[in-house]
């Protein structure tokens, strides 16, 4: 099973939905980033169902991101101070997100790597911050929550049933509450059609 991103949710943070590709369409979709360029330059800032939360969100130590996509995630964790770190499948959307965090001047704080997820994280060291926006997939769970430092935070938004019809790439009611039981729960929603959570790891 390969997880990447194939179309987009419009208001949704610019940020693709991801589904499951072959070969064949992960190609095209590194064609549909080229043609789309560079993230806007003004890109930052959190998705909107985090906005409200940003003083969970550490401001220095390290962040990793699965499916980063562009870059915005990079620029709106480094602009906060953290040493950013951006893994995706797709060597177009990788490029892009260097381009767009050299503009913005936080390319000294971001790293990128083309990566398959399907194969679990990349190695690495624990971080004090792990991000994924629209990327599902359980496979990655217990992954992700041994990838966090003790005390690290977690943050996780996915496409969700509440609110919407059942679909294969949405997540269940309660699912990621589930998922997640190890952490400290420190806020979770769900509704139109978008579950999230943010979680920290007991010290």
């Amino acid at each position: 099973m390969t997880l990447h991103p194939l179309v987009r949710v419009p208001g949704v943070w610019d940020q693709p939905i991801v589904v499951l590709v072959s070969e064949e369409d992960r190609r095209d979709w590194d064609e549909r980033y080229a043609a789309g360029g560079m993230a806007p330059a003004d890109a930052q800032g959190p998705p909107p169902v985090f906005a409200d939360h940003g003083h969970l969100f550490p401001t220095k130590g390290d962040a990793l991101e699965l499916a980063c996509g562009r870059g915005r995630g990079a620029v709106w964790l480094a602009g906060r101070g953290m040493d950013y770190h951006g893994v995706d499948i797709s060597p177009v959307a990788t490029d892009l997100a260097r381009q767009l965090v050299a503009a913005q001047g936080l390319a000294d704080r971001c790293r990128f790597e083309v990566h398959d997820l399907d194969h679990g994280l990349p190695p690495g060291p624990r971080v004090d911050m792990l991000f994924c926006y629209l990327f599902r997939d359980p496979g990655l769970d217990v992954a992700m929550v041994d990838r966090l430092k003790p005390g690290g935070l977690l943050a996780t938004a996915v496409l969700s049933e509440v609110d919407a019809e059942p679909g294969r790439f949405r997540a269940r009611p309660g699912e990621l509450r589930e998922a997640f039981a190890s952490l400290e729960i420190l806020v979770e929603g769900e509704g139109d059609g978008m579950a999230w959570l943010i979680g920290r790891k007991p010290k």
